[in-house]
């Protein structure tokens, strides 16, 4: 961020991580020069508009960290739609991440992780085990069930999310959100005169 841009003039800063009371702080990588960019995809046969409660969760709680929705879209669980969007999210020029809700499940329909495998350029496995391990906190053994993870497509950060709103509250409080500006940071989204 340039000299000037700072406190008081007007530009919004995005928010740094509050470590948890007896949880480790997250790693301290400094405040994002610019909001991160985050699109969202809602996988899903049924729930679109205002009956979609996980991806209007995760918009939410991308604003109140101080990080801007650049697009929201809704796809039926069928592959080519998804990988469709999928593509065109990530050619934005202003899209960090991508989150994408729902399809992660064992179900016949739950098709989100082989259909944007494709895409997918290298695998971040950390994010899906420690997901399931901190969702075992909350279903048990069910948590293994999830197939929720992460990967790089075109230096972008892909997130692939259950439907459920506290699978979701879950993914981003505990995991995303803390780490959200030092994984951009990491893939070179923030160019030289932002920083």
């Amino acid at each position: 961020m340039g000299r000037g841009a700072g406190r008081g003039s007007g530009m919004k800063r995005a928010s740094k991580s509050v470590a948890r009371p007896g949880r480790p702080a997250a790693h301290r990588s400094g405040s994002a020069p610019r909001p991160v960019g985050c699109a969202i995809i809602t996988v899903s046969d049924t729930r679109r508009g205002r009956e979609d409660t996980a991806g209007a969760l995760i918009e939410r709680l991308v604003t109140q960290a101080g990080h801007r929705v650049t697009t929201r879209a809704w796809v039926r669980d069928e592959p080519a739609a998804l990988r469709r969007a999928a593509r065109a999210a990530l050619a934005r020029p202003a899209v960090d991440v991508l989150i994408v809700t729902g399809g992660t499940g064992l179900g016949p329909r739950d098709r989100t992780p082989d259909a944007l495998a494709p895409l997918a350029e290298r695998a971040v496995p950390g994010f899906g085990e420690r997901f399931r391990a901190l969702s075992a906190e909350q279903v048990g053994a069910a948590a293994w069930l999830s197939r929720a993870g992460a990967f790089v497509a075109g230096g972008r950060l892909v997130v692939m999310l259950p439907g459920s709103r506290a699978a979701v509250e879950l993914a981003l409080k505990r995991l995303l959100l803390p780490e959200l500006v030092h994984a951009v940071r990491m893939l070179g989204r923030f160019n030289s005169t932002e920083e």
